[in-house]
């Protein structure tokens, strides 16, 4: 999916207020747009890492696994909103397996062991999906009640697909809100996430709820795969780069936190995105525009991390750490 922008001379682009107010508008969106992303795949990661202090690395498979499951299902269906109901239990169950045939056998292991065997899980997943679907990626179609685009300013409009992944987004987030900080079961998470010994010797089956935990998070990240289908490739590793996001997202977000976690990716998906698009043409002030095109993407792939240690020379914990008991 691409913005449809018609705005003239090509070289206009600079001189033009209006251009720039645009393009600028669009890369805020996108940058938005990937920060939803960010935060439904770091939900769960959050919560597994505050409740049980496990490094999951094979997270970003649950990503990828939701994008092919959605793009298979959607295709065996001929309808990608059936693919999409259909893909988000098939990703829980997945989860829920991975749970019990590897990861519960590695939550008393070293953090050294938990990333080795985790990591070997992301290899066997990448090599799965490769022997199952092949190597060449996918392309998922826009659901046809969601093409088009909506008119931002004149000679500008945004796809309409994009808009609806930031309202869903938003609304899960919302309800993720409301289910850890308004429910039981919310409060037995925080509690997890706070001091999970002093929980579960209050007579709390803490693994029964690191299991709903894990499993509510692969839905979650399979969700977010789903609907990142029609707008990027699916193809194998396409969770390993949206998985260091993620932990950049927890970081600074503070572990264990939901609110962090949400406000973060914003953070982390409008530096990411607005930094790739603004940082070649701000070098040009001081750059020719070779040098300026090869230094600006050097310090743009940067700034993500940049700001990750900036705010933590601040606040170690992150923004809104879970609070200690």
């Amino acid at each position: 999916m691409r913005t449809t922008w018609t705005p003239g001379p090509a070289n206009a682009a600079c001189a033009n207020p209006l251009v720039s107010t645009g393009l600028f508008l669009v890369q805020a969106l996108n940058g938005l747009q990937l920060g939803i992303l960010l935060f439904l795949v770091a939900a769960g990661l959050t919560l597994v890492f505050g409740v049980m202090d496990f490094i999951n690395l094979a997270h970003g498979v649950q990503y990828m696994l939701g994008a092919y499951l959605g793009a298979a299902l959607a295709a065996a269906t001929g309808s990608f909103w059936l693919g999409l109901l259909l893909a988000l239990p098939a990703a829980l169950v997945f989860g829920l397996l991975l749970e019990v045939l590897i990861f519960r056998h590695l939550y008393d292991r070293d953090h050294l062991s938990q990333v080795l065997a985790t990591f070997g899980v992301i290899l066997f997943l990448n090599q799965a999906v490769k022997a199952i679907w092949g190597a060449a990626p996918l392309q998922v179609p826009v659901p046809a009640l969601l093409e088009g685009g909506v008119v931002l300013m004149p000679g500008l409009q945004y796809p309409l697909y994009r808009i609806a992944v930031l309202c869903a987004g938003i609304g899960t987030a919302l309800g993720l809100w409301f289910l850890v900080e308004r429910t039981r079961l919310g409060m037995l998470v925080r509690a997890g996430a706070t001091n999970a010994p002093m929980v579960s010797a209050l007579g709390v089956d803490i693994r029964r709820l690191f299991m709903l935990v894990f499993a509510f998070g692969a839905m979650l990240a399979g969700f977010a795969g789903v609907l990142a289908g029609p707008i990027f490739s699916v193809e194998p590793g396409m969770g390993d780069h949206v998985l260091i996001l993620a932990f950049v997202v927890i970081v600074i977000g503070g572990i264990g936190s939901i609110r962090g976690a949400f406000i973060a990716a914003l953070i982390v998906g409008l530096t990411d995105t607005l930094g790739k698009s603004l940082m070649p043409d701000l070098m040009r002030l001081f750059l020719d525009p070779s040098a300026a095109r090869q230094t600006g993407a050097a310090l743009a792939s940067m700034l993500v991390y940049i700001a990750m240690a900036a705010i933590l020379a601040f606040r170690p914990r992150g923004l809104f750490p879970a609070r200690s008991g």
